[in-house]
């Protein structure tokens, strides 16, 4: 959704977009996903209704704009020169803004509209876990690239235990994601088993 250079008409404003996305995550997180509107979104963030269904078709794909650029900008794929390190500097930052109350509801928001919405859910899965899955992937692909992966784990398990474990924590536990987890993942992934 970032990308609207091949659409017809007048070029996206980055002011623009950025005050449209930051009203909508602020909204969402005051008054919750099912009472957030376009209209809303246009009062808080300055701009025209209609510039925010040119860019996006529903508010869904405002927060899914937002949700993607927030983890664009806060997890970075590290190289930190071992994937125990890496994998532990992606998790730490993963999880630091995964358990931002804020960008809770609207991973929560984004999921459960994902399921309800075919379209939306295929432009979900597309545009942020793919991306997220491939982050990831890049450090596991390192790691079996170096010789360190365990054996007996491919990096679609890998990186299947890290995002099933934060989904299962977001959406059905209401538990913490936290650095004791960031600990308990980092050995059950990069523990060599014994032969």
């Amino acid at each position: 959704m970032n990308d609207q250079r091949g659409r017809p008409g007048r070029k996206r404003s980055e002011e623009s977009r950025r005050a449209i996305l930051t009203a909508a995550a602020e909204l969402t997180a005051e008054v919750g996903y099912a009472s957030l509107t376009i209209e809303g979104i246009a009062a808080r963030s300055g701009a025209g209704k209609q510039t925010i269904y040119r860019w996006w078709p529903s508010k869904a794909d405002v927060l899914l704009d937002a949700l993607a650029t927030k983890a664009d900008l806060h997890i970075p794929i590290p190289d930190e020169g071992t994937y125990e390190a890496d994998l532990r500097a992606f998790l730490a930052a993963t999880f630091a803004l995964g358990s931002r109350p804020q960008v809770v509801e609207l991973l929560r928001a984004l999921m459960a509209e994902a399921q309800i919405n075919a379209a939306f859910g295929e432009r979900f899965r597309e545009m942020f876990l793919a991306q997220r899955r491939a982050a990831l992937g890049t450090i596991v692909e390192r790691a079996v690239a170096r010789g360190e992966l365990p054996s007996g784990l491919t990096s679609q398990t890998v990186i299947d235990i890290v995002f099933g474990t934060l989904w299962y924590r977001v959406l059905a536990a209401h538990r913490p994601v936290d650095q004791a987890l960031i600990d308990e993942l980092v050995t059950v992934l990069t523990t060599r088993r014994q032969s």
